[in-house]
């Protein structure tokens, strides 16, 4: 199977973790729009999304699916987004998208996180996936210089700015063996507004898309 394959089998197991009747979360990026157009199928079924970037939420709407605002939702049952790396302990690194913070915010909400990811994204240890981290602009390089007293090799991401109007440096050369304690020491850097290791809050489920099928992990 492609990796293109892998991503819609992966998406379309997702949609028998979505309660009929409910409002799911919705993640970014190449994997989770494969999830959103499964979730076109199913959207007489649904009361609405949340979407984690305008992106997602644009096309959200294309297919029909009303969009909510966080805010005005009480309840969220399910997550499903995508990661770019993730162990089998279920802590990922994301943002090569560059909708971390929202993603960070939905997936807090939401009472089940399921990743959707292909084989290639397992990894014993993160890190070789460059760590995206939000900035405030004026903090730049007061961050980046934080950054590699951490032994990390920041880099900007060129002509990118969030959905929330901040930039983001691709942390390089790590290699991630305590994700909890690092996730806590990059929060703690002044100006840093999220950064995309998914420790604190992993998944909840992971179901990854193999030549062997789609294969479920858990914590």
């Amino acid at each position: 199977m492609t990796q293109d394959e892998l991503k819609q089998a992966v998406a379309r197991a997702a949609i028998e973790y979505v309660p009929v009747g409910t409002v799911v979360g919705v993640g970014t990026g190449s994997t989770a729009n494969y999830f959103i157009d499964e979730l076109g199928k199913i959207k007489h079924k649904l009361d609405g999304a949340v979407a984690s970037s305008e992106g997602s939420a644009q096309r959200l709407k294309k297919l029909g699916i009303e969009v909510l605002q966080l805010n005005d939702v009480t309840e969220l049952p399910v997550y499903v987004d995508g990661a770019d790396e993730i162990t089998h302990h279920l802590a990922m690194i994301k943002g090569g998208g560059g909708a971390l913070t929202r993603e960070k915010i939905v997936a807090a909400v939401a009472r089940k996180f399921v990743c959707i990811a292909d084989q290639s994204k397992l990894v014993d240890v993160l890190g070789k996936f460059p760590l995206p981290i939000e900035v405030i602009p004026m903090a730049r390089s007061y961050v980046a210089r934080e950054i590699v007293k951490l032994g990390g090799q920041p880099a900007l991401r060129q002509g990118f700015t969030t959905d929330n109007g901040n930039v983001i440096l691709d942390v390089h050369n790590l290699t991630i063996m305590k994700p909890l304690e690092l996730e806590s020491a990059l929060n703690q850097i002044t100006g840093v507004v999220a950064n995309g290791l998914f420790a604190r809050r992993g998944a909840d489920v992971l179901l990854l898309g193999s030549e062997k099928g789609v294969q479920t992990l858990t914590r």
